[in-house]
């Protein structure tokens, strides 16, 4: 008999599409992975050290004046970079009001930061969250400065002398921040 009736040519096709379903599988499979790895909520990190001082900028807030970081030097700084579009920055909106609410009077500044393509939908949000903290136009070059704006929202949490001691990335409990922003007040 010759290796065609033993089957051996289509065992080889046998193998070569199994190879191929495991290499798809195996695609699919670290494709989720990473997906989800980028898109679990919440996520927080110290990717910068507690000495890394966050990158100053000065950017137009809604109001046309120009708002500089540094000039917060003193204060405990909630930077929240957000977008109307998107429906996580939505949800934690209320409660960042709130926690300007709370402990403005403690020290506490919240500037938000919007990533949007353009100002136009940014003032109409503004009002309809009844946001109480100041908002300035984001730009690629600030995303940059700050490690890339890669998902949204994006906040970091910077200390009175204007170190970064921690980043979150995606919705953040409100908990957490209620926890940490107090933790920077009261330190000494």
């Amino acid at each position: 008999m010759g290796t065609a009736a033993l089957g051996c040519p289509a065992s080889e096709a046998s193998v070569i599409s199994m190879t191929k379903k495991i290499a798809a599988g195996l695609l699919i499979l670290f494709s989720i992975a990473g997906f989800y790895a980028l898109h679990r909520r919440p996520v927080s990190t110290n990717s910068f050290s507690a000495q890394h001082i966050a990158p100053d900028f000065t950017l137009p807030q809604l109001s046309g004046q120009q708002l500089t970081l540094s000039d917060y030097r003193g204060k405990v700084v909630l930077l929240d970079f957000w977008a109307t579009w998107c429906e996580p920055c939505r949800v934690e909106t209320p409660f960042l009001v709130d926690l300007q609410n709370k402990y403005r009077d403690q020290g506490l500044q919240i500037i938000g930061v919007s990533m949007d393509d353009t100002r136009d939908p940014v003032p109409g949000f503004y009002q309809q969250f009844k946001m109480n903290y100041p908002v300035v136009m984001g730009n690629a070059k600030t995303g940059e400065e700050y490690g890339g704006v890669l998902g949204l929202p994006i906040a970091f949490l910077i200390d009175r002398e204007g170190r970064i001691q921690k980043k979150h990335m995606g919705a953040t409990d409100a908990s957490v921040f209620e926890k940490e922003v107090s933790a920077l007040l009261n330190a000494k």
